[in-house]
C-alpha cells in the first residue's frame, strides 16, 4: 500500500464517489426547482448534510461488512 499523498486523495475520491448514491439518499436533500437556485446559506446547510451523511454511509459500510 502506498503512502504516496496523491494515492491517498484519489483512494479517498474514489471511496466518496463509490457511497455518493447511499450519501444522497441518507441526506434527503430536495432537488432545486429548475430555474431556481440555492443561496449560499442553503448550499452551506445541504454540504453540512452530505458531509454528516458521508460519515454514516462509511459507518453502515462498516457495519455490514462486519
Amino acid at each position: 500500500m502506498s503512502n504516496d499523498p496523491q494515492h491517498l486523495a484519489q483512494q479517498k475520491m474514489q471511496e466518496f464517489l463509490r457511497l455518493l448514491p447511499l450519501t444522497q439518499e441518507i441526506a434527503g436533500l430536495p432537488q432545486c426547482e429548475h430555474g431556481k437556485f440555492f443561496t449560499e446559506g442553503q448550499l452551506e446547510v445541504r454540504v453540512t448534510s452530505l458531509k454528516t451523511a458521508f460519515k454514516l454511509a462509511k459507518q453502515l459500510m462498516r457495519d455490514i461488512s462486519q
